[in-house]
């Protein structure tokens, strides 16, 4: 279990997630979830549905950096189960894997291309790609990191919403 609280979320971690138990039943957890959501002075809006729930902030409030958190409510011997997950909106994530693939892909054919020409007594002038296609990849992770953090005062009110919504303090 990751430690979290709303002033101390982490920042390392790719995706942070948390997971907690509780003697509410997971019915009761997701009604306190919903009730939440419905309120008039909600700081987050939301969808909850068969044990699974997304939390986001308001459209004016939205950027692109803007997280999301997924919860999942599972049945447990006590009560219930909590996980929750902060990400990005499942089109940036897409966005960054599909570029971190295309960018492994072309690594794998460069390198492939280069050492066969070598292997034949050709210049494998080509695998001085590597190293840029490297930079590019080092580059799009500072920008995935650097996004993290401009959302990192959004996932404290997420992470704040659940813990009063719920009754629950998340470490």
């Amino acid at each position: 279990m990751n430690q979290t609280s709303d002033d101390h979320l982490p920042i390392s971690p790719i995706r942070p997630r948390f997971q907690i138990e509780t003697t509410d039943s997971p019915q009761v957890l997701a009604d306190k979830i919903r009730a939440s959501l419905k309120s008039e002075n909600a700081r987050c809006k939301g969808r909850i549905k068969h044990g699974y729930a997304t939390l986001y902030l308001p459209n004016e409030e939205r950027h692109y950096w803007s997280p999301e958190l997924t919860l999942t409510i599972e049945e447990s011997e006590s009560g219930a189960l909590l996980r929750g997950l902060y990400g990005p909106r499942p089109a940036v994530w897409t966005m960054f894997v599909f570029f971190y693939s295309l960018i492994a892909f072309s690594v794998l054919i460069v390198g492939i291309i280069g050492l066969a020409n070598l292997s034949i007594d050709k210049s494998g002038a080509i695998l001085w790609l590597i190293p840029f296609l490297i930079i590019i990849f080092l580059t799009l992770y500072l920008v995935a990191y650097f996004g993290q953090k401009i959302g990192h005062d959004q996932m404290v009110v997420l992470h704040t919403f659940i813990e009063e919504s719920t009754g629950l303090v998340i470490r």
